[in-house]
């Protein structure tokens, strides 16, 4: 297994006569097959929210999605289960699944009670899901319906800190309606993970298997992408670096020595991670010019290898004289796509602030965003939520949680 690299800029075409020339490089990013592929591990933890308002039906479905999870892992793959409500306890150590009946069982037997500390059960989850780090792919899911009102949230950014220390992936699943989702959605986005939103309990089962799918594809783990710009090429001062794919997250960027580095946590095999930067780039000689090289460093579990390196990939602009637009559709689609997350986070802020026909008129702007894409689902919620505003209506906390979600992804259809 190794790191594939494929830079496209939106307009390989740069303006000789111009002084700066701002340009969005997309970087697709996969693990591909080279012929020596072995079945890596999942080492998987659920941290599993079983307080007072889980009881009845959304506590009975969350155990039967997690009972499925635990039927789909094969020889080799490790478990461990952490329950909390305003305390958190182990129902099953880290281990290498032998007995699933078992391990079925123990969360067959949680019951609800108590209130909501999430990280309590994030640090007991973390902590499980470290003992059995060692060449496997190591993913924790938590899920909770509630706000953390009896920990720290704070806490919970701290310790989702600690997990990409550890190389450990936190997704973060929002049951029902009264989750915290600017807190999921933190831990989740620094831990490397997905978040997801089960709207109502039958939906536990799907939302389960598809995030376990995604872990099973996991070929390569602890990956950055490390960026080298050339004299005149800078990146932009405020956001430079995102994910649009599979996911829309804004990626912080560290300086080593003269490079650029950001996390991306696992590789998926054969399923692209657009990752988009925002270059400026000062006035060239006319030519094909080199702006920047591109790598990433990652670990290959299956081979029980860390720190191994990409092959170095230029990215190249062709500088001319007699400008002429070359826009890139696809680089384009992935633009709208981050322009949908920012239009929609900058609606939430103006609904915050009280700001109720800013917040529409920022909604309807991401509509029409979405529309461009071909995104019809996510332009639905959005302008259905901006004509609720309009109304003089109050968007309720699923309303929200969708406008959320569908900033972020592109539903399924």
């Amino acid at each position: 297994m190794k790191a594939d690299l494929l830079p496209v800029l939106n307009d390989a075409n740069v303006d000789a006569t111009q002084s700066s020339t701002q340009r969005q490089l997309a970087i697709d990013i996969s693990a591909i097959a080279d012929g020596r592929e072995s079945n890596v591990p999942v080492n998987l933890c659920l941290i599993l929210d079983h307080s007072g308002s889980m009881n009845g039906q959304p506590l009975e479905t969350v155990k039967k999605a997690a009972q499925r999870l635990v039927e789909k892992l094969s020889p080799g793959d490790r478990i461990s289960v952490v329950a909390f409500d305003h305390r958190a306890k182990v129902i099953v150590p880290n281990q290498v699944i032998k007995d699933p009946a078992k391990v079925s069982k123990a969360i067959a037997s949680l019951q609800s009670d108590g209130g909501t500390a999430i990280d309590e059960g994030m640090k007991l989850g973390i902590e499980e899901l470290a003992k059995g780090k060692k060449d496997a792919v190591s993913h924790a899911f938590l899920l909770t319906d509630g706000e953390n009102e009896h920990g720290d949230n704070k806490r919970c950014i701290k310790l989702a800190e600690l997990a990409t220390e550890y190389k450990l992936t936190l997704n973060t699943l929002g049951f029902g309606e009264h989750w915290n989702q600017n807190v999921l959605e933190q831990i989740s986005d620094v831990a490397g993970g997905t978040m997801a939103y089960i709207e109502q309990p039958d939906q536990a089962v799907q939302e389960f298997s598809r995030l376990f799918s995604r872990i099973q594809s996991v070929g390569l783990t602890n990956a950055y992408l490390l960026l080298s710009l050339m004299p005149k090429v800078r990146l932009a001062e405020l956001k430079p670096i995102a994910q649009v794919a599979p996911d829309t997250i804004e990626l912080p960027v560290q300086r080593e020595g003269n490079q650029f580095v950001v996390r991306l946590g696992d590789l998926m095999t054969d399923v692209s991670r657009i990752v988009l930067a925002n270059l400026y780039i000062g006035q060239l000689a006319e030519g094909r010019q080199n702006i920047a090289q591109i790598q990433v460093r990652y670990d290959d579990p299956a081979m029980g290898k860390q720190n191994l390196l990409s092959d170095l990939v230029n990215v190249e602009a062709n500088v001319v004289r007699s400008y002429q637009p070359a826009p890139n559709a696809e680089v384009q689609q992935y633009i709208l796509a981050l322009a949908k997350y920012r239009q929609t986070q900058l609606a939430e802020s103006k609904l915050q602030r009280g700001d109720r026909a800013g917040a529409a008129t920022m909604l309807q702007t991401a509509a029409k965003t979405a529309l461009q894409m071909g995104d019809k689902s996510a332009a639905t919620v959005l302008q259905t939520s901006a004509t609720r505003l309009q109304a003089g209506g109050e968007l309720s906390e699923a309303d929200k949680k969708k406008t959320r979600i569908v900033s972020k992804t592109i539903l399924q259809e």
